[in-house]
């Protein structure tokens, strides 16, 4: 069943390769929060109780909810228009994403520990990359911001594969990307309108000293 969800998390990558519009962005994030859900449920079972509900409601609550209502909220406090505004084509990005799945998934099989789960491995990478591919190909502030949450949800699978035998690293890793993410969304965010006309990276090319 975990391998399921995995796979399924893997299509919400490529979908993001090829939407357009910064509401259907929100989904898959959220979307992606119901997943790690799912994922984190049935891989740290063993684990006890306290450090289980930490987990999963960081999931529910955090990634599904909290978060993709905030950015919502940001985009009607500044006035964001709904388009993505990516610098490529839609079908060059899926391309481009296809090739990243690809490339992890052949640099997986030349590793040869057993003890590295490979499906998590692929995936954690893919969606690194994928975080990283959406920041560089998007004009806008916000989908930056989304970017960088995608690449925790690829931490956060990464940890998710050493979960039951090191916990805490999990736990700490979830305080890490809670601060984090808040520090992004309250501070830099929030506060795009107050700051710039426009929420396009083109602008911060004029910053100077």
């Amino acid at each position: 069943m975990t391998n399921v969800l995995l796979i399924i998390f893997t299509i919400t990558l490529l979908y993001l390769g090829i939407a357009h519009r910064l509401l259907t962005y929100i989904k898959i994030l959220a979307f992606q929060g119901i997943l790690l859900f799912g994922i984190a449920f049935i891989e740290l079972i063993e684990i006890d109780l306290a450090n289980l509900s930490f987990v999963l409601l960081e999931t529910v609550i955090f990634k599904t909810i909290a978060i993709p209502l905030f950015l919502q909220y940001v985009m009607k406090r500044n006035r964001i228009t709904r388009d993505a505004e990516p610098y490529l084509p839609n079908f060059m990005s899926l391309i481009i994403i296809t090739l990243i799945i690809i490339s992890t998934f052949l640099l997986s099989n030349t590793i040869p520990d057993a003890r590295i789960s490979k499906i998590y491995f692929v995936v954690a990478l893919s969606t690194l990359f994928t975080g990283l591919f959406i920041i560089a190909s998007r004009n806008k502030l916000i989908t930056h911001v989304m970017g960088y949450l995608v690449i925790e949800n690829g931490v956060f699978i990464l940890s998710l594969a050493v979960g039951t035998e090191m916990p805490v690293l999990v736990n700490l890793g979830i305080l890490l990307d809670i601060f984090a993410s808040i520090f992004l969304l309250g501070i830099f965010v929030n506060r795009i309108g107050d700051v710039l006309r426009d929420v396009d990276v083109d602008q911060l090319s004029q910053l100077k000293d």
